[in-house]
C-alpha cells in the first residue's frame, strides 16, 4: 500500500472512523476497544495501566474530548500522519490530534497517536 497514492479523502475516512473509536474507548476506559487499530508494537506500549493512567490525568485537567477539525496530511510512501485541532470540555484553547496511519497485514492500524 503506497500513501502516497491514497487520496486525502481516503486517508481521511479511515483515520476519522479509527480516531473516533480511540478517543471513545479513551473516554470510557475501555482498554481493549481504544487499542482495537494499534499496531503490536503500540499494544506493548499502551497496556491497560498505562491507558488508565493516561486518561485520569487527561480528563482531570482537560475534561473530555469535544469538537475535533481536520488540519492536514502528511504523506510518505509507506504511511500518513494525520492531523487535527482538538478541542476538550474542560481547559480552553486548541489542542492538536495526531496519528500516524500505516497499512501491515492488510490493514490499516494506528502506530502512534497523541494529543498535545
Amino acid at each position: 500500500m503506497k500513501f502516497t497514492l491514497l487520496s486525502d479523502d481516503e486517508i481521511w475516512q479511515v483515520a476519522t472512523l479509527m480516531m473516533d473509536n480511540l478517543m471513545d474507548a479513551s473516554t470510557r476506559r475501555d482498554h481493549v476497544a481504544h487499542i482495537r487499530d494499534f499496531t503490536p508494537r503500540l499494544k506493548a506500549i499502551v497496556t491497560k495501566d498505562y491507558l488508565e493512567d493516561v486518561c485520569e490525568q487527561y480528563q482531570a485537567e482537560k475534561g473530555f474530548f469535544t469538537e475535533r477539525v481536520p488540519l492536514t496530511i502528511f504523506k510518505r510512501p509507506d504511511s500518513a500522519i494525520v492531523v487535527w485541532k482538538q478541542f476538550f470540555s474542560k481547559a480552553e484553547g486548541e489542542f492538536m490530534a495526531e496519528m500516524v496511519l500505516i497499512y501491515q497485514n492488510d490493514r490499516f492500524l494506528c502506530d502512534h497517536v497523541t494529543v498535545l
